[in-house]
């Protein structure tokens, strides 16, 4: 899979890298055409120009700088290709010695275990030793079959070492098996992973997780299958052993018993025998008979003997063939369990095939022990069939052998047997045919008695010799098989050494052959890496063999741009002459210019009429002017361009030269490092065959090692051979002992070692499975890794899920108690309404007890008397205000029970709203009496400060706002108490069901609440509004009340005053506390409600969560599960989209580009022409053509891959399709599910909707009582100031009552903090507190009564009467208020209490869920612990080998030591003797010195003599010191083999004690079998003697009865006949019962045939289903085709939709834009509009202003112009005037006709004088000119100056003229005739010599231009400012289609 998708990857990649450049070089090329189509419409007008040329040489530039782009990329290319093959080499060469590292590591590993594995054989020997010394007596029976098996055994162990080397072939080729699984498992891992990732970018994080969990099941399921199949099969081979063991055990016990009868038969006939030759003579005939029967007896059995001999042959061969099925079956197990490591999933059905198996070969093996007894039968030394037919079962290898050796046993035996028997037979036919003789011839066996006797006697003798021979044979037989048993056992055991060394260099040579194989391998790998490289060098000097041409090419490129240049650096120099040509040319055109301008004006003055032609020349000369600089300009940029590309090629010439240079290099490094590598590999390559040379070599050693050691033990067998046959008869019996033993021993040896070699395999087996599991592991660590997060959420999810399941199920179980509860409580709120009446029936009593024995209790005093008196009626006072307190309170309480009976009637038809009522009922009542004792409490607090209002009533009132301001909030507190208790509540999700009920019933106890708010808060507003009327009638009151206070404070009766206040207090303040407990109770429902609903909206939102999850779950599994299959396909288009998507953008890109080249060409060359296309071009555009329909072609073929990889994906498909319909289903079940509670929602929703509005109804209410109680405030605080006011002299105590109340409300505030058993001490100390105040106001009173006695005595007596009954009443109700806080204490303790124990419950409940979660979790690590052991286990036993290893190391690390000490030594050793001769050399020369040569020669020989010696003794020493400590060592060694050998001597010692001490046992035995034998002999010999005394008597009367004897022979002959006939009988009976079999075998068949005609119907029944699958499956993927057609089709849409919304979205952005241009522009409309309409008033009010007004200026100006015109045409003007004026035409005739001088009279008159006023101005040139001129056009031209005014003529320079050169001015100057605008231009700036006929034209614009401009255009004259624009005459209403000459020349007709 992972190569198939990185080839996938890799042709997608190189196929998109070519799409992608050949899209480049189209654009490219598109680029190209579109410039040179451009191109084509620039040629010059003008021949001077070489525009063509110039074009050429720019398509050769593109050109070029295409192929140099193009080059550079191949340049590139080939850079990244010599990296990534030089990284390829590099990383091949680090994995192939990498592998070569592993595999020495492997070596060494293996070595190691074989280590290990000796030394453990070493231990199970020893063991196996220890056992057999352990289990000694076992009975010598058992001791004859255990030889077979051993030798079964060692002679098929070489047969299982020959298996070796196939076995290890098969576990390579299933190692590259798995390998190839595993990748395809890791590929399918990447796979998954990468779907995993794709849904994590989708958010769906919970989506793998049913995927995971599903294969983590699978695999545990495996395991236990794996696990449960092993044990199985254990089981099984134990039954089947306790079986054979069975069998053994019977067979035994037959072959026994039928051993014990043939010795009686045997006894039987040598008794009839002896009777028989005793009685010869008298009996001829019986003995003939008997003879004749004896004979046909035997006749019989060597019939049935032969018969039974065949049919054991037949058995053999089918045994044989059976044994070679097995065989076969063998085979076939051994793939099965090749499979089996693979595909653990087809283990069930191997397990039933090896069951089949099994019980095919159990009759076999029946069959065989049948075979077995048959064979005992005949002869009884074939015991050794039975074990091997015992073995078949165990070791089916080794049964072939032992098989044959048996058959040719067998066979010998049998042959010897039937020899002996056809001798027996051919005597007794010889003596029958004799005694048939002697029947015929009676007289002649008369005759020859005494010889037939003798003859006889002969026959018995030899018959009892041939039995004694028997004997003897079958004696010699067990010797020789014992002998040949022990040779065995001692060839077996040095076979068995033999075979450990050759199986060790079998080892050994399998790892040189794997090695070799690898080296091979690698060998290979090398071969095909220097041949990948070879290739990749001819491909690399075939690509610079390319880039050679290429630089060619480019070289004559660059020679042919040279020259190109060349001729464009000397086109450029004729332009530059040409350019100065032209620029000396445009200077005397403008020097021509200018004096033909000059000439112009001097001329203008003379000539008007040639004025306008020259205008025009000039006009042209000046545009040719321009268009000439233009050009010069437009050459001077494309010099400068050219000049600017020729440096830009010259630079990238250079870049190119220098990279082509660095290529070079790169591929000659490359070369060299490819030689390099190439000469190391091929030393490599030679080390390698030096080192196979070598492993041959060692090879061949190993086996000339092998040869000899065989030799040697063939050797050492002859010798052992011999020593057997010399020892043989002195160690027999010693041997027959210990041979039984041996024989044990060998048999549990041979077991043991089986078992062994059992363990290894499963050893090795174990340890494949543990290593692809560890693999497997590796892999699924990785998923685990990645899970474990997902498992971390789930059981965060879990934990959370489980934590609300026992919320749930606690709050279950806590509604349950507490309805138990409120059960208990509705029975104690009986008992205690019981009690309340008892406790008023006793109240009264004390009353009345009270009463009578109140004036006997004080007759002491009269004071007191009066101040109880005085108490009594307050107390009576208070009594019944209490009355109507209770009354109020029984009144709502009455409404109470009428709500609750309703309610009840509700409750009976809905059983769960019942104990919701009643717990709100409990809450209820419980309240109630809390603000009883609360009212209780207040009370006496307000007893307490009855001293405290006597002197100071502001205290008293403030202490009572503040209690109740505390008892407001202690209810406000609870009611939080009571949300945060109720808000604990939630459900479990196992109860949604549950719930889906429990909301309809609380969605009706919601409308029944609300019914209650709503009547609730009518009787709130009803208690507001009384309590407003009742504090407004209070106020007043206390009003007045004040005044008395003011009065009564100046009498003497103050202390009544005080008690009314008192219990107006009193009222007031029970009164605030009903409407404050009111308030409480409506908060707490409110809260309850509020909670209620938020659980409910919990519950709702945690499902409509769950629902979604649940949704969008089975929404990415459907996704999922139908685009596995097409992931691939999804991925591949989603590139290919996102590839054409950018080709789109580039191409957008480029036709932006094209765009802005076709503008710059178009501005650039606006004046060219079409150019020619180039051939070139059009040929690269056809091969590129080519290209990509080669490419179109290659994608086409991809897809075709892709589509079959999609079908392969869809069949693979059809699992997942089915699973899909199962999740189907379930999400239609979720949809149901989802469908009710989404009506049930939408329903919640509804109600919270309401709810939400009573609420707000609720608050609005509140905040009027919060009015109300802050009102009642500020009327309190009020009367508190009167009350200052009124009581200024207490205002020394003011501080102290202030700091008693601060006091207070810290107490309040802590007590509020504290616990409850803190509050319930402290109410016992503040109730003895207030029994103490009582008694002090007690105390207070009577001083009170002393103080005011004299005073008033009457009212001292009636208090002291009301204080005695306040005093009994308050005793009272603290007497009720005592029990009544006892009993209140006692049901909260108990509410605490259950509570508590709740809280218990429900956290023992959690604890008992945390720990069965640590449980699951402990065993959980218990396993993970285990499997971290077994992983210890394997790095402990891979340490132990690598210890040993590294012990071998340092063992030689010694011997080199002891090596490099030795040649140290030597080393010394020499510096010893150099030194010596040094000293020798010394002593010479001054030897020398003394002249002593002679001896000093001899000295040297000497010294040379002993160096030589000293030499040879170092030597000698070095040696010794080597031999040395290779002694050490091999003593060592020796002292290591001596103590084994004392280990071994003494477990000999030991089996030598226990085999002496059997061999007494045995001689004992052997004793006393011997007595016994001797005693049996005795008896024998007495029988024999009565015999023969017997035979004696019989003789006599056999002579008697010898006719009697005829007659027994006749009856014995009818015996004999009913004997026949009875075996006849049974012969039919036999026949019966084989039809009976017959008929059982038929029924048995026919059972067969309906078992297979069953069989077959389940299977056409399966066919059917399975077709009808198929069908299903067939239909599936048609719906599927389908899909994917309509996936096709949708994605084609959404690609369309893509693009049309990128179009879409470009043109919203260019809407966009223009709307904002739009915005803009109607901004600027808006603008100008107004700056319009400002005009348009302005113009108005100056037409209003202006229209019954004349200009002087224009008076003064026609008044002038009068005079200046001819007399002639004077009556013209005057008419003009007249018209203006409004003087009509007659009037203005008959004015002209009258005398003309009468309006010069009166001209003159009117002025003045005419002449002296108007100055004459001196005339000009022009002006003498416009004389001669009529008057009409000087007329039109005054009208022309006058449209500028004159009244500013020094402001209106060339910078005021420059607001009207707009463009509409521009083109009214271009319509004015060039003559006038050449006068105008020069002149503008000397405004003041101007003649006013001569002013510039201006009244000629009119007020929308001319041009076309709307009113709204940016050259709007009326935008203008009004000073610069309008006339300063009479506006004349102009249009806009006339010109100013049309205007004018009506205004002349009028």
């Amino acid at each position: 899979m992972s190569s198939w998708l990185g080839g996938l990857g890799s042709g997608l990649g190189q196929s998109l890298g070519q799409v992608g450049g050949s899209l480049a070089s189209l654009t490219g090329q598109i680029s190209n055409f579109t410039k040179d189509m451009l191109m084509e419409g620039t040629e010059d007008v003008e021949a001077e120009l070489p525009n063509a040329r110039r074009k050429e040489v720019e398509a050769i530039h593109t050109i070029l700088r295409s192929e140099n782009e193009r080059l550079k990329k191949l340049c590139t290319d080939l850079e990244e290709k010599h990296e990534a093959s030089e990284l390829q080499i590099k990383q091949q060469s680090m994995s192939y010695r990498n592998q070569l590292q592993q595999k020495e590591v492997e070596i060494s590993h293996l070595k190691a275990r074989q280590i290990a594995l000796q030394d453990q054989l070493l231990k199970l020997q020893s063991a196996a030793q220890s056992v057999i010394s352990g289990a000694g007596g076992v009975p010598a029976t058992a001791a004859s079959p255990s030889f077979s098996y051993g030798l079964s055994h060692h002679a098929s162990a070489f047969h299982d070492d020959d298996m070796d080397f196939g076995d290890i072939i098969s576990s390579q080729r299933e190692i590259n098996r798995l390998s190839n699984e595993v990748s395809r498992l890791e590929s399918e891992v990447g796979h998954w992973r990468h779907i995993a990732q794709t849904s994590k970018a989708q958010g769906s994080d919970s989506s793998d997780q049913s995927e995971i969990c599903k294969l983590q099941n699978i695999i545990k399921e495996l395991k236990q299958n794996r696990s449960q199949e092993i044990d199985n099969h254990q089981h099984e081979m134990s039954v089947l052993q306790n079986a054979h063991q069975q069998k053994l055990t019977e067979i035994t016990r037959r072959h026994r018993e039928e051993l014990s009868d043939y010795e009686e038969r045997i006894e039987e006939l040598e008794n009839l025998l002896q009777e028989g030759g005793s009685g010869i003579a008298v009996t001829d005939h019986s003995k003939i008979h008997e003879m004749q029967k004896t004979i046909q007896v035997l006749q019989a059995e060597k019939v049935e003997s032969t018969k039974k001999i065949e049919e054991l042959e037949n058995k053999i061969k089918g045994i044989n063939k059976k044994l070679s099925s097995a065989e076969n079956d063998r085979g076939v197990l051994k793939k099965e369990q090749e499979r089996l490591s693979v595909e653990n999933r087809q283990l069930l059905e191997e397990c039933e095939s090896l069951k089949l198996e099994c019980s095919k070969l159990q009759p076999y093996a029946a069959k065989q022990s049948d075979t077995v007894t048959e064979k005992e039968i005949i002869l009884p030394h074939s015991s050794s069939v039975e074990e091997e037919v015992f073995r078949l079962q165990q070791a089916l290898s080794d049964a072939e052998n032992e098989i044959k050796r048996l058959s040719n046993l067998n066979q010998e035996e049998l042959q010897i047997s039937l020899s002996k028997l056809n001798n027996e037979y051919e005597v007794i036919k010889s003596t029958a045919a004799r005694d048939m003789d002697l029947d015929s011839e009676l007289c002649d066996l008369r005759r020859n008695l005494e010889a037939k006797e003798q003859e006889l006697n002969q026959s018995i003798t030899e018959k009892e010799i041939l039995i004694a021979e028997l004997e003897e044979l079958d004696k010699q037989n067990q010797e020789a098989t014992k002998h040949m048993i022990l040779i065995k056992d001692q060839l077996s055991k040095q076979e068995n050494e033999g075979d450990n060394v050759i199986s060790k260099l079998k080892k050994d040579l399998n790892d040189e052959k794997k090695r070799v194989h690898q080296l091979e391998n690698d060998k290979m790998n090398i071969t095909k890496e220097l041949d990948v490289q070879k290739e990749k060098l001819i491909q690399s000097e075939l690509v610079l063999s390319d880039l050679h041409l290429t630089k060619q090419k480019l070289e004559d490129k660059v020679a042919d741009l040279v020259d190109q240049l060349n001729k464009l650096h000397t086109k450029s120099l004729n332009i530059q002459k040409e350019n100065f040509e032209l620029q000396e040319h445009i200077k005397q055109k403008e020097e021509e210019l200018s004096r033909v301008r000059d000439e112009l004006i001097t001329q203008s003055l003379n000539r008007d009429s040639n004025s306008n032609f020259k205008d025009d020349l000039l006009n042209e000369r000046e545009a040719e002017v321009r268009n000439l600089r233009q050009n010069l300009s437009e050459i001077e940029q494309l010099n400068e361009n050219l000049k600017k590309v020729a440096f830009d090629l010259k630079m990238e010439n250079e870049k190119l030269n220098l990279a082509c240079e660095n290529v070079r290099h790169q591929l000659e490094e490359s070369i060299a490092g490819n030689n390099q590598i190439s000469q190391e590999k091929n030393a490599i390559v030679e080390a390698l065959k030096i080192e196979k040379e070598q492993l041959e070599g060692e090879l061949c050693q190993a086996e000339k090692r092998l040869l000899e050691e065989a030799n040697k033990y063939e050797q050492t067998m002859k010798e052992l051979s011999n020593a057997r046959n010399l020892r043989i008869s002195a160690l027999q019996l010693d041997h027959e002992r210990l041979i039984k033993l041996s024989q044990e021993k060998d048999f549990e040896i041979a077991e043991l070692r089986k078992n062994i070699k059992q363990m290894d395999t499963d050893h090795k087996e174990t340890k494949k499975i543990l290593s692809s599991s560890l693999e497997e592991q590796k892999q699924l660590t990785q998923l685990v890794n990645e899970n474990e997060i997902f498992i971390e959420k789930l059981k965060e999810r879990s934990s959370e899920l489980q934590e609300e399941l026992d919320k749930y199920t606690q709050a279950l179980r806590k509604n349950e108690i507490l309805r138990q509860t409120i059960e208990e409580k509705d029975r104690s709120l009986g008992s205690m309404k019981e009690e309340n009446n008892h406790l008023k029936e006793e109240l009264e009593r004390l009353r009345e007890q009270q009463s009578r024995a109140a004036p006997v209790a004080e007759p002491k005093t009269l004071d007191s008397i009066t101040e109880l008196e005085s108490e009594v009626n307050q107390l009576n006072i208070l009594k019944d205000n209490l009355k109507e307190e209770i009354k109020h309170h029984q009144k709502v309480i009455e409404d109470q029970n009428q709500s609750k009976i309703q309610l009840l009637q509700s409750l009976q038809e809905q059983k769960k709203e019942m104990d919701e009522f009643r717990y709100q009922h409990e809450q209820m009542n419980a309240t109630h009496t809390q603000l009883f004792l609360e009212k209780d409490e207040e009370i006496k607090n307000l007893q307490k400060t009855i001293e405290q209002i006597k002197t100071q009533l502001q205290e008293e009132r403030q202490d009572v706002q503040t209690e109740n301001s505390v008892i407001f909030q202690e209810t406000k507190v609870q009611g939080l108490n009571i949300e945060n208790g109720s808000e604990k509540h939630d459900l479990s999700k196992a109860e949604t069901e549950r719930l889906v009920k429990g909301i309809k019933e609380r969605e009706l106890e919601i409308k029944l609440l609300n019914e209650k708010n709503i009547s609730l808060t009518k009787q709130i507003d009803q208690l507001s509004r009384d309590e407003v009327g009742k504090l407004t009638q209070i106020i007043q009151q206390k009003d007045l009340e004040i005044q008395a206070l003011h009065a009564r404070i100046t009498t003497a009766s103050y202390p009544q005053d005080v008690v009314y206040l008192q219990q107006q207090l009193q009222a007031y303040a029970m009164e605030r506390e009903q409407v404050l407990a009111v308030l409480s109770e409506k908060t707490r429902e409110n809260s309850h409600l509020k909670t209620e609903y938020h659980k409910m909206m919990d519950i709702v939102a945690a499902k409509e969560t769950a629902l979604n999850k649940l949704q969008d779950e089975n929404k990415k599994l459907s996704t999922r599960f139908e685009s596995s299959g097409q992931d691939m396909f999804r991925e591949t288009i989603q590139n290919l989209s996102r590839i054409i998507r950018e080709k789109d953008i580039e191409i957008d890109a480029l036709s932006q580009k094209c765009q802005t080249l076709l503008t710059v060409l178009q501005t650039s060359n606006t004046e060219n022409e079409v150019g020619g296309v180039n051939s070139n071009q059009f040929e690269e555009l056809l091969q590129e053509r080519d290209k990509l329909k080669q490419q179109v072609k290659k994608m086409e073929e991809w897809k075709q891959q892709v589509m079959t990889t999609v079908q392969n994906m869809q069949h693979e498909s059809a699992q997942l399709q089915e699973e899909l319909h199962q999740l189907q289903a379930q999400v239609l079940v979720d949809s149901d599910n989802n469908s009710k509670l989404q009506v049930n929602y939408t329903g919640l929703i509804q109600s919270y909707e309401q709810n939400e509005t009573k609420l707000k109804n609720f608050g609005q209410e509140l905040a009027q009582v919060q009015h109300s109680i802050g009102q009642l405030c500020n009327t309190k605080d009020l009367l508190l100031g009167k009350l200052d006011i009124i009581s200024p002299q207490l205002s020394s105590g003011s501080s102290l009552t202030s700091q008693s109340a601060e006091s207070l409300r810290t107490i309040k505030s802590d007590v509020l903090s504290e616990s409850s058993e803190q509050e319930i001490e402290e109410l016992r100390k503040s109730l003895q507190e207030k029994d103490a105040t009582i008694r002090t106001l007690q105390e207070n009173n009577h001083r009170l009564s002393d103080s005011i006695a004299a005073s008033s005595e009457l009212e001292r007596k009636e208090h002291e009467q009301t204080d005695s009954e306040i005093k009994q009443l308050k005793e009272k109700q603290d007497t009720l208020q005592k029990s009544l806080k006892e009993k209140d204490l006692l049901i909260k303790a108990k509410s605490d209490q259950l509570l508590a124990l709740n809280e218990n419950f429900t956290n023992k409940v959690n604890e008992n869920e945390l720990l069965r979660q640590a449980v699951t979790n402990l065993k959980e690590r218990t396993l993970i612990l285990e499997m971290d052991i077994c992983k210890l286990k394997g790095e402990n036993e891979k340490i132990i080998e690598t210890s040993r290893g590294k012990e071998t190391e340092y063992q030689a690390l010694q011997e080199t030591n002891t090596k490099f000490s030795m040649m140290l030594r030597e080393k010394e050793f020499e510096c010893h003797s150099l030194t010596e001769k040094a000293l020798a050399f010394e002593h010479l020369l001054k030897e020398k010195e003394q002249g002593k040569t002679g001896e000093l020669n001899q000295l040297l020989n000497a010294v040379k003599s002993m160096q030589e010696k000293t030499v040879i003794f170092q030597q000698e020493r070095d040696q010794v010191m080597l031999a040395l400590k290779q002694k050490q060592m091999e003593n060592t060694a020796v002292q290591n083999e001596v103590q084994h050998l004392r280990d071994k001597e003494l477990r000999l010692n030991q089996e030598l004690e226990r085999l002496r001490n059997h061999l007494l046992e045995s001689e004992d035995s052997y004793t006393r079998e011997v007595l016994a034998a001797e005693d049996r002999e005795a008896k024998l010999r007495k029988k024999v003697t009565v015999l023969e005394e017997k035979l004696v008597s019989s003789s006599n009367a056999m002579e008697n009865a010898s006719h009697q004897a005829n007659l027994q022979v006749e009856s014995l002959q009818e015996q004999l006949n009913v004997a026949s006939k009875q075996r006849d009988e049974t012969a039919l009976q036999l026949s019966m019962s084989q039809e009976q079999v017959k008929q059982y075998a038929l029924s048995l068949s026919n059972l067969q045939m309906v078992l297979e005609h069953f069989q077959h119907e389940e299977k056409a029944m399966y066919s059917a289903e399975l077709e009808k699958h198929n069908q299903l499956v067939a239909e599936w993927k048609k719906k599927a085709e389908n899909l994917e057609g309509k996936l096709v089709s949708l994605q084609e849409r959404l690609d369309e939709a893509n693009v049309a919304l990128d179009s879409a979205s470009r043109l919203t952005e260019q809407l966009d834009l223009k709307e904002e241009q739009i915005e803009e522009l109607k901004k600027q409309n808006e603008l100008r509009q107004e700056m319009l309409d400002d005009v348009q008033k302005k113009l108005m009010n100056l037409v209003n202003s202006t229209e019954g007004k004349v200009d002087k200026v224009l008076m003064r100006n026609l008044f002038t112009g009068h005079f200046h015109t001819p007399k002639n045409q004077r009556h013209e003007v005057l008419r003009l005037m007249g018209s203006i004026l409004g003087i009509k035409k007659e009037e203005m005739e008959q004015l002209l006709n009258e005398d003309q001088g009468g309006v010069t009279r009166w001209m003159t008159g009117w002025l003045g004088g005419g002449s002296k006023s108007v100055p004459n101005t001196p005339l000009r040139p022009n002006q003498q000119s416009l004389l001669n001129s009529s008057f009409s056009e000087l007329f039109v031209k005054f009208l022309e100056t006058e449209s500028h005014p004159s009244i500013p003529p020094p402001k209106l320079s060339v910078h005021d003229m420059k607001p009207l050169d707009s463009p509409g001015r521009r083109k009214l100057d271009t319509n004015i005739p060039g003559s006038f605008k050449d006068t105008t231009e020069p002149r503008s700036g000397r405004r003041t010599d101007v003649n006013p006929f001569l002013a510039p034209r201006s009244a000629a614009v009119p007020l929308i231009n001319p041009a076309g401009l709307g009113p709204g255009g940016p050259g709007h004259l009326l935008l203008k400012p009004i000073s610069d624009v309008l006339p300063t005459f009479t506006p004349l209403p102009v249009l806009p289609d006339n010109s100013a000459g049309v205007v004018l020349k009506d205004l002349l007709k009028q």
